[in-house]
């Protein structure tokens, strides 16, 4: 329906590792090249959880669009703010918890996980009920149509699916849907409003999906179209009303294979993190003092990799020859676990050098980074600035 745009974003919630390097930052380095991308500091959402500690939140979020910026994500292909600058996340959560039911709030997974993982808080409260639906508001004020998550977050955005369709078919019945959706197919000229109208009879008459996609992109192409107009033919197509919110698609991610310290997935909570920027010497001593496999008690003992932690960093760092040498080392004794460290050391510190660099830059010089983030919540607040004028028409909200 729109252009590809994607939406991401991460809680400001304590020093990014390489955990979240490997996990996400990646990711978006790539998407950054394929899609226009909107990355967003979800400093609300982290109040959800940590409202009893709220000063912590504003210097990691400084923090954490210095990490951003040093893993190499680019101002010039992302925009880049931050949710709380961008006042109609809260108008447009607002207004869709009008037409929620409660019930589907309630059954979203990751509500009961949480406060069963989180017992030492009070999460008994509106705030944390609300979330998800917050993180719908997040996608569908910018009708980002790509959303990256990992299968843990899938059904995040099942739920903000069902809220689009349930806020359209509430509010796109506009009077006169019919009579403005037919002045507005002749603004696609003759030719393709003929197109247009068979296409349409193929799929509803049918059910051609390739009839329905093929209509879809005769409208994405038109240049002529207001959003007004083209939401109404797109709503019109598939026989319901104004499309006002879109529906995002997932984009899976695949699940971060960066082990933690301990061989556990490298978390916050367990402990087991190297920062993304962390010093040379701290990386050195905390490789070196990781646990290795427990049957070496010995220099001569020989070992098994696969249950060595130290083996799970070699599968993500290290080349063949490198996880050969470790492979024949370690079940023969031939190396010692100093030994089979060392090539994980040189490749961790490598792979921080250009991030560090880049980091010195915003570090030195905040107020590169705080414009960037300017620049950002300007763009972020004109684009939910579009979608909340077609939502308060749709609501009757829009006086003069």
């Amino acid at each position: 329906m729109f252009a590809d745009r994607v939406l991401s974003g991460m809680r400001p919630t304590g020093s990014l590792h390489l955990g979240h390097y490997h996990g996400v930052l990646k990711n978006w380095l790539t998407l950054q090249q394929k899609y226009e991308c909107l990355f967003f500091v979800a400093d609300w959402h982290a109040l959800t959880t940590h409202y009893d500690a709220p000063e912590i939140i504003e210097q990691n979020t400084w923090n954490m669009v210095i990490d951003w910026l040093a893993a190499g994500v680019d101002p010039s292909q992302a925009t880049l703010f931050i949710q709380s600058k961008v006042p109609a996340h809260a108008e447009l959560y607002l207004l869709l918890s009008m037409i929620t039911p409660l019930g589907w709030l309630e059954r979203v997974p990751t509500y009961k996980d949480q406060q069963e993982k989180l017992t030492e808080k009070d999460l008994s409260t509106y705030g944390f009920l609300g979330y998800p639906l917050l993180q719908s508001a997040d996608i569908l004020i910018y009708r980002a149509n790509l959303v990256p998550v990992g299968e843990d977050q899938a059904p995040h955005l099942e739920f903000t699916r069902e809220i689009s369709r349930r806020f359209n078919h509430i509010f796109g019945k506009e009077p006169g849907f019919e009579e403005k959706a037919s002045q507005a197919i002749k603004k696609l000229g003759s030719k393709k409003s003929r197109l247009y109208r068979e296409l349409r009879n193929r799929y509803q008459e049918h059910g051609d999906e390739n009839a329905l996609a093929e209509a879809r992109s005769l409208l994405e192409e038109q240049q002529s179209l207001n959003t007004g107009d083209r939401e109404r033919l797109f709503g019109y197509l598939e026989g319901g009303g104004r499309i006002i919110l879109s529906e995002p698609e997932t984009l899976l991610t695949k699940a971060s294979k960066m082990p933690g310290l301990d061989g556990q997935k490298m978390s916050k909570s367990y402990g087991n993190t190297i920062g993304l920027r962390e010093d040379a010497d701290s990386v050195r001593k905390k490789i070196r003092t990781m646990p290795t496999d427990p049957a070496r008690i010995r220099r001569s003992d020989p070992g098994d990799p696969a249950k060595c932690p130290v083996w799970q960093f070699h599968l993500l760092y290290s080349p063949d020859e490198v996880r050969d040498w470790v492979q024949q080392g370690c079940t023969t004794a031939g190396i010692g676990c100093l030994e089979c460290k060392q090539p994980v050391i040189e490749s961790i510190l490598a792979e921080q050098a250009p991030i560090l660099e880049r980091a010195r830059m915003y570090e030195e010089d905040p107020a590169l980074m705080r414009n960037i983030v300017a620049d950002g919540c300007e763009k972020a607040n004109r684009l939910a600035e579009e979608t909340m004028r077609d939502v308060r028409e749709a609501l009757g909200l829009s006086y003069l």
